[in-house]
């Protein structure tokens, strides 16, 4: 009788993973979209496409992809978190070239770090490419800079909308500190608590603090109004201003007031 030699088992399958990549489409214009991002889009085989992101850097998007829309959005109906990652991580064990697209900047209210910190504990290595923000995007098509030498030393990016029970932004807090440090607000998020926003904030800051209102950042709709700390409600009910909106509060804003004549003569004086 032959001696019997033991089987030998075969390796398990190899699973064939695809890649993930967090993309930042930035306000809407698609001529802002970094050359890093189109390849990335252009490439991409599955899209997971958030409602910021405009229709024409969609378009950028290979025929044969497929786009699933997962808008989120303050105060509407949105595809929960948790789904998103779901998503993400089925598409890329199937072997897929995920994009996950976002408004703005990944990693500036974007919840990029939560979809990066539960992709990498899956052991799913995540590329991340920066986007033009908002923030930034809107007051620059004003003519206007977040810090100058002389009136902003420093910007603050902050939204103004908490997450549920969470007690939020100490506005009060901020005012002093942006006073004193000569600091630029950049507000996202802020539209639907602009009354309280600017009630906190004039504790620390002038009222007659210039203001910019920016809503649809770089599209062909954008809208702004120029105004004042202390005029800064009233001004967001009177336009009809509405999200997606930034609200930035600081002297770097003057030079646009000054340019529309939307500053009262105390402050004209003053900025001379």
């Amino acid at each position: 009788m032959k001696p019997t030699t033991p089987a030998t088992s075969l390796p398990p399958p190899a699973i064939h993973r695809g890649t993930c990549t967090l993309v930042g489409a930035g306000p809407g214009d698609p001529e802002l979209l970094t050359i890093k991002a189109l390849k990335a889009i252009q490439a991409a085989t599955v899209l997971l496409v958030d409602d910021l992101v405009s229709d024409a850097v969609v378009a950028h998007a290979s025929p044969t992809a497929r786009i699933v829309y997962v808008g989120k959005r303050g105060g509407c109906k949105s595809t929960p978190q948790a789904f998103i990652e779901k998503l993400m991580l089925m598409a890329v064990n199937e072997g897929e070239n995920v994009v996950r697209l976002k408004g703005g900047d990944p990693f500036i209210f974007g919840r990029g770090g939560e979809e990066v910190e539960h992709l990498r504990a899956a052991g799913v290595p995540v590329t991340v490419i920066n986007g033009i923000t908002a923030g930034l995007a809107g007051l620059t098509s004003l003519g206007a800079p977040l810090t100058h030498r002389e009136h902003a030393h420093g910007v603050v990016f902050i939204t103004g909308h908490a997450k549920p029970g969470d007690a939020g932004t100490d506005w009060r807090q901020l005012a002093a500190t942006a006073r004193d440090a000569k600091l630029t607000l950049v507000i996202y998020m802020g539209v639907s608590g602009a009354a309280t926003i600017e009630q906190d904030l004039l504790t620390g800051l002038p009222p007659e603090t210039p203001v910019a209102i920016i809503q649809h950042a770089s599209l062909p709709q954008q809208r702004h109004a120029i105004t004042t700390l202390g005029s800064l409600h009233a001004t967001i009910t009177r336009e009809g201003l509405a999200s997606p909106s930034v609200i930035v509060v600081g002297d770097v804003v003057r030079g646009v007031a000054l340019a529309s004549h939307a500053l009262p003569a105390a402050a004209r004086r003053r900025a001379g």
